[in-house]
């Protein structure tokens, strides 16, 4: 989990009298309370559409792909986050890499090639991706250079809605 450390555990604990799980269901990786994954057992698998909150799902080569709908996850327990200016909310929101000059703000410490929640100024979040650069090197680059690869957004929502869920 490149979004928020080693602590997979931190997501099945979420609720303190509730206990979560992961489940594969036709290709796509779900988080749902066990006593809801309980009671789908009475439904067959080749009637059951969706189960739970969608995190991602494997792609025809097998890898695994993070899906927009887990953010709402990831951003609880994101070890790396970027703020970004309100001019450059909507660039992003199209599918646009976060440029130095778009970003607000960084986590410190971030390194490259680590998992990014992306935020607007006011705290919400709009996506994530993968850092190109370190924190160290994002204040010696000039204003153009791609600083957070574009893995997903909110605006999936709307330009994907037919794939999504």
């Amino acid at each position: 989990f490149k979004f928020v450390g080693k602590d997979v555990e931190a997501f099945l604990r979420k609720r303190e009298k509730e206990s979560y799980c992961f489940r594969l269901q036709k290709n796509k990786i779900y988080y749902i309370r066990e006593n809801i994954m309980r009671k789908s057992t009475n439904i067959s698998r080749d009637k059951l559409v969706s189960l739970g909150t969608q995190i991602g799902k494997f792609t025809h080569s097998g890898k695994f792909r993070l899906t927009i709908t887990c953010l709402e996850l990831i951003s609880e327990f994101a070890k790396n986050k970027v703020w970004l200016k309100s001019s450059a909310e909507m660039s992003y929101l199209y599918g646009n890499n976060v440029l130095k000059s778009s970003m607000a703000r960084i986590t410190e410490g971030t390194p490259v090639n680590a998992g990014v929640v992306v935020y607007s100024m006011s705290d919400v979040p709009l996506g994530f991706g993968v850092s190109a650069r370190a924190t160290e090197d994002c204040r010696r680059l000039d204003p153009h250079s791609i600083v957070v690869l574009h893995q997903a957004d909110i605006g999936e929502y709307l330009r994907n809605e037919n794939e999504i869920g």
